[in-house]
């Protein structure tokens, strides 16, 4: 058994095992588990679509049929070599019945590579999987900003294109949710540049600013200047869009610990400003006068209490979809409304 760490995957997947095996790709980026798979499936296969070949099945055709997928791979490619079965997992299909059987037997001469949400360690697929000798576990977690920083790196490299300083700082503001969704605004964007020498923060308000109505950046900002109105609005379209609660709430949790960071140094002599200002790599420069004022509002104690909160949501709305929208707004809510109460002192 191998439950690979965020840092190994893509190694692993430049390299995948020449055997049989199984292959479980999760995580609440669905961007990047998505990516990661067909990465994994093209390499594997050496490009190869035959049918005989290559399987793609739903994981709601295994859940009506389990006994297919032993089916698929106990069977030999009709021109030889080996068999890879792309299963794409369906919210609220249990896969396990078709999955159990398989692990059970001593060998299988197919590759198997499951895509799946974000699961529960100890539960479900997870709990089948990463124990058995034969399978590889590989998690997708919202992007670092060292992984934003090698998407950036991809895309402008492949559109030969330089980028500025500040024009970097703003993309790490608005991507890093989904893998596809900044992969696709990035290719927007060198499109867009196509003709300069360089993308400037210009060409990222045109483009990329203007994406969303309302975004991620806009959301943390006003929960944690207690910007009620904002944060109200904020909700209303995160609520219809769908988005990944669990997601948005580590990140604002993020937030919450790089302002935890900056707090320390003002509270060891130095400005707000002086803070944000020199900050690496550098704050876009128009949240800066926002996250100065966040700086103002909160000290280290109460962003601590903070942490708790956030903690709480993102746990909370990763083990239940149902309800992840809901409890992430009820904590946005409380921070918004402690920091409305700090914010009105500190003036």
């Amino acid at each position: 058994m191998t439950a690979l760490k965020a840092t190994e995957a893509d190694r692993f997947i430049a390299n995948p095992p020449t055997g049989g095996g199984v292959i479980l790709i999760y995580g609440p980026d669905t961007g990047l588990v998505s990516e990661r798979a067909s990465r994994l499936v093209a390499k594997a296969s050496e490009g190869e679509s035959d049918p005989f070949s290559l399987a793609k099945i739903d994981a709601a055709d295994l859940a009506a049929d389990p006994a297919r997928l032993m089916d698929e791979a106990l069977t030999i490619p009709l021109f030889g070599g080996r068999r890879i079965i792309w299963i794409k997992e369906t919210p609220g299909k249990n896969l396990a019945p078709a999955v159990t059987p398989l692990l059970k037997e001593a060998a299988w001469p197919s590759l198997i590579v499951i895509e799946a949400g974000d699961l529960k360690k100890g539960v479900g697929l997870r709990k089948l999987i990463e124990p058995h000798k034969r399978a590889i576990a590989i998690p997708c977690y919202a992007d670092s900003e060292r992984a934003i920083d090698q998407l950036i790196d991809e895309e402008t490299r492949e559109a030969g294109l330089a980028i500025s300083r500040e024009a970097r700082a703003a993309l790490h503001s608005l991507l890093g949710g989904d893998r596809i969704a900044s992969r696709g605004e990035l290719k927007k964007l060198c499109l867009y540049a196509m003709g300069k020498e360089r993308i400037e923060t210009d060409d990222v308000i045109s483009i990329i600013g203007d994406a969303s109505a309302f975004e991620l950046s806009e959301l943390i900002d006003a929960a944690a200047l207690g910007d009620l109105g904002t944060l109200d609005h904020g909700l209303e379209r995160l609520a219809a869009s769908g988005s990944n609660a669990s997601v948005i709430a580590n990140q604002v949790l993020k937030h919450f610990q790089l302002l935890h960071r900056m707090r320390g140094e003002v509270d060891r002599g130095r400005t707000a400003g002086q803070v944000v200002d020199n900050q690496r790599p550098p704050i876009f420069f128009n949240r800066r006068p926002a996250i100065t004022r966040q700086l103002q509002i909160w000290t280290s104690s109460d962003m601590e209490k903070a942490f708790l909160i956030l903690s709480d949501a993102t746990r909370t709305s990763r083990l239940n979809d149902r309800i992840s929208i809901p409890v992430l707004s009820e904590a946005l809510l409380t921070i918004a409304r402690a920091a409305k109460a700090r914010g009105t002192r500190s003036r």
